[in-house]
């Protein structure tokens, strides 16, 4: 009897137990939303990747590096932060304060930034000889770094003028009136343009954007943390006015001359994929016009600067849009890859500059994402692309000779993958909606090798509800992604508002087969808060292909619109959905979406937010809005469409704008004009600013946008 007692006590101490420790877990708060709580995301190793050309691995553990053989069950000590300080003493740099990032230039020689005594140093770290040497040193401030592999000097600016760090040297390249900037990204970091320096690849000469902007209209930013608050005016100019004129320079490193490439006229056009030949005497710019519909690779001399030859051209009823440079294949001066969108996705092309051939490498309806780098031979490529789903990115490997294809990656999810130089293995690094973070490693064949890391769920002691992706049809019959995010504490019983979190515009999938289902914290905390949250990837959205990217062409919003208002559709069939209390959120192109389903829908939506909405196209730049809009000029009726400064008469119930005051991308201009039309048709619009914030609100202060948000929901929805 005794012993029955104590046994059914011990059961009820348990029950007890698990439901106390069910009950202790923790709620996110606005800054563990607001991307300030590191630890909810996993955590991936520190500085995994391949030695030089060896089929060794290494990794950052505390204060030592550990390297490890494919297969191999052991982990070796390479280097403790102690024997790295020891060397730095011995050539007169400084201690240490953790291992440095390094970048491996062969099987042992690798450099690292560090701080100097003179500002930011790179330093080479020779492992046969023990020897650290310094190289060259950056000052405090200098900004687009570029980093010669081959001779190891750095490119960098110092406001408008490019710079090269030659050890002890500081080589100022340009010496530019105000107005005219060198070095840096031209127009938008799209079309191909990350950066504006290019090294040749044998480090003798440096090419560079340069590009002219006093013909552009002066743009009135302030600055308030003075007690006289101070202009801080930018060059944006807006869709149908002068645009920036941009040239490429090509600087040699030995004779000190720079030369422009001919790239002749009409000077509003864009120079885009920026790529050297191997031979280091020929250059390629992809010069698109300005309607962006009409694209030619062309070859140049960067001995003259003159034009050579036109390898192939493209041309799009939309929009051409380039998405990386060519990449040659290794050490053949005569073939390169080119993806391109031709057959209504982004494929992959081999050129033969000398035969004027071109072969199409991968065919389907899916997108290749990625081009991920050729074997050390030259003979196989790597990509990743949407083969396996839209939701999905899988890494392939293909034979350019016989076109055999390897899928390399197995589970379901979105991966990443890294071959070592040799070819015979690869670091697979994915996440999936069950998996937070693995990385794996395998063979050539794709067959897996061993597990080298599996992160902890960083969300297991958190409330987190049910999340589910679904599909719907648009009207023209393609499939359209949903996710939906339910409280923690979900009955079926009741019914919830709803929370439509929309984007909806070009270059981002909301959506995806990853940890969280792309959602994120914010979303989740919402939903933590008591509202169901639905999101929708719309007609426009990335990675799609052409025809459901490009049919929001002359018209943004309008397809997307409806999209949106098929998920609400589907939304009201659902038994625990209160169709009366639906409201909106998105910021950027998502305060364009939000304001839009707001004024043209306030039947459905009683509740919206907007952060930094473009409120009329008319006010964005040239590069993306002509893409999708063309000019003003040349399409008044969408532009007169799309606008919504000219429908505030029709706002009816609650809306909240926020826009950031020192906004260089959406110009506070859009929502303050709403405002002023608001006012004069009577509409009591609600609204909130955030002094000396850019195109979204960063750091600290985001908390406070979240907490914003959510009470304004809780209060009105």
């Amino acid at each position: 009897m005794k012993k029955t007692f104590s046994l059914l006590t011990l059961a009820m101490l348990l029950i007890m137990t698990l439901s106390a420790t069910a009950q202790e877990k923790k709620f996110f708060t606005p800054a563990d939303a607001s991307y300030n709580n590191r630890s909810l995301y996993a955590q991936r190793p520190n500085q995994l990747k391949w030695v030089g050309d060896q089929d060794i691995l290494m990794k950052v553990d505390g204060k030592q590096i550990v390297t490890m053989t494919p297969g191999g069950k052991k982990e070796t000590t390479f280097l403790t932060l102690d024997e790295i300080n020891g060397y730095a003493h011995a050539s007169g740099i400084d201690s240490l304060k953790r291992i440095p990032q390094l970048t491996w230039l062969n099987d042992s020689q690798c450099y690292f930034y560090a701080m100097g005594k003179d500002g930011i140093a790179l330093n080479r770290f020779d492992l046969k000889s023990k020897k650290i040497e310094q190289l060259a040193t950056v000052p405090q401030g200098a900004k687009d770094q570029k980093i010669c592999d081959k001779t190891l000097k750095i490119a960098y600016t110092i406001d408008n003028n490019l710079f090269v760090a030659d050890g002890t040297k500081q080589i100022q390249i340009t010496d530019n009136p105000e107005g005219v900037v060198a070095g840096q990204s031209v127009h938008r970091n799209e079309f191909a343009i990350n950066g504006g320096i290019f090294w040749s690849p044998d480090g003798t000469q440096l090419a560079y954007y340069s590009m002219d902007e006093r013909m552009v209209t002066d743009y009135p930013l302030v600055d308030i943390t003075e007690r006289i608050a101070t202009a801080k005016p930018i060059k944006y100019p807006m869709a149908g006015m002068t645009s920036h004129q941009v040239t490429l320079h090509v600087y040699d490193m030995v004779t000190g001359k720079d030369l422009t490439i001919k790239t002749g006229e009409p000077v509003e056009q864009y120079l885009t994929a920026i790529t050297w030949n191997p031979d280091n005497k020929r250059i390629y710019i992809g010069v698109l016009n300005r309607e962006q519909n009409y694209l030619k690779f062309n070859e140049y001399s960067t001995v003259t600067g003159d034009f050579i030859q036109t390898i192939f051209e493209d041309r799009d009823e939309q929009f051409v849009e380039p998405q990386g440079p060519a990449y040659f294949l290794p050490n053949n001066p005569d073939q390169f890859i080119w993806k391109a969108q031709r057959d209504g996705y982004y494929h992959l092309y081999l050129y033969t500059i000398s035969k004027h051939q071109v072969k199409q490498l991968t065919k389907g309806d899916f997108v290749i994402t990625d081009f991920n780098g050729f074997s050390k031979d030259g003979s196989k490529i790597y990509y990743r692309s949407t083969e396996v789903s839209p939701l999905e990115r899988h890494c392939y490997m293909m034979d350019i000779k016989s076109g055999k294809i390897t899928k390399l990656t197995k589970e379901h999810g979105t991966h990443d993958v890294t071959p070592s130089k040799s070819g015979k293995y690869f670091l697979d690094v994915y996440t999936s909606t069950d998996v937070p973070m693995n990385v794996d490693l395998q063979d050539k064949n794709g067959k897996f090798v061993s597990r080298l890391h599996e992160a902890e769920n960083p969300l297991k002691d958190y409330n987190i509800g049910e999340t589910t992706i679904g599909t719907l049809k648009a009207e023209d019959g393609q499939t359209l992604y949903t996710r939906l995010i339910k409280p923690y504490n979900f009955d079926s019983s009741k019914k919830y508002p709803v929370i439509v979190y929309v984007y909806g515009g070009p270059h981002a999938q909301l959506i995806t087969d990853e940890w969280t289902a792309g959602a994120g914290i914010y979303l989740n905390y919402l939903a933590q808060e008591g509202f169901l949250v639905f999101t929708l990837d719309n007609r426009g959205s990335a990675d799609r292909g052409e025809a459901f990217e490009q049919c929001i062409h002359r018209q943004c919003g309008q397809l997307e619109m409806r999209d949106q208002m098929t998920g609400i559709e589907w939304l009201k069939t659902l038994p625990y959905v209160d169709a009366d209390r639906i409201g909106s959120d998105g910021w950027s192109y998502g305060g364009f979406m939000s304001t839009s389903l707001k004024i043209n829908h306030p039947e459905v939506f009683k509740v919206s937010v907007a952060g930094g909405p473009v409120l009329d196209w008319k006010y964005y730049e040239i590069m993306y809005g002509e893409r999708y809009m063309d000019t003003p000029q040349e399409n008044p009726e969408g532009y007169e469409l799309t606008s919504l400064e000219n429908k505030a008469d029709k706002l009816e119930g609650k809306l909240l704008m926020i826009h950031c005051t020192t906004d260089p991308v959406v110009m506070w201009q859009h929502s303050l004009v709403f405002v002023e039309n608001c006012i004069h048709n009577g509409k009591l619009l609600d609204y909130f600013v955030y002094p000396g914030h850019d195109h979204n609100v960063a750091g600290p202060d985001r908390a406070h946008l979240i907490m914003k948000i959510t009470q304004y929901f809780k209060d009105n929805l």
